[in-house]
């Protein structure tokens, strides 16, 4: 997440500043503090490996399981998926409609994922952690906008668009 968009939206669309998007983020973590539910252990799933996947994705949609099992996982999934995107975006592998489709294809399961970490916070023993882990899904939202933003009013310059050949037309 980030690697290439804030670059952009630092250098190119100049809306904030480091410093300033960071106070945000401060903000929003301490709002997100005071308002992540008391641990809830009576709640959670028993066990996670007697689960088949689908009653998993049922126990995070309903908020029974432990908020690190909901989290961690499609986190990282999410950032390599969104990482080798961008990468093979600005190589110039992907055209600009290919970039927008596999965005879209994730768009479905970050929003199951966002109000799952919604629901599964009281499920850790840690406020702070639950409060991290809804700024990182805020962030994810930011993520998407940002993009949306630069697909929108910045492709030149983050899809190099004089490398594409085949898609030029779609860079305008």
């Amino acid at each position: 997440m980030f690697i290439y968009s804030l670059p952009i939206f630092f250098t190119h669309i100049q809306l904030g500043t480091p410093l300033e998007l960071l106070l945000i983020a401060l903000f929003l973590l301490v709002i997100s503090y005071l308002t992540v539910p008391s641990s809830n252990k009576d709640k959670e799933c028993t066990s996670v490996k007697g689960l088949s996947f689908y009653q998993g994705l049922l126990c995070a949609w309903i908020g029974h399981l432990k908020l690190w099992v909901v989290f961690w996982p499609f986190f990282i999934l999410l950032n390599i998926s969104l990482f080798i995107t961008d990468s093979l975006a600005i190589q110039g592998n992907f055209t600009v409609s290919s970039w927008d489709e596999v965005h879209f294809i994730l768009l479905t399961p970050v929003i199951f994922w966002a109000l799952s970490i919604w629901r599964n916070s009281a499920n850790t023993s840690s406020r702070l952690g639950a409060a991290l882990a809804r700024v990182a899904v805020l962030t994810v939202f930011f993520e998407y906008a940002l993009k949306l933003v630069i697909r929108d009013d910045y492709p030149r310059i983050f899809f190099s668009c004089q490398d594409i050949i085949l898609d030029y037309a779609s860079c305008f």
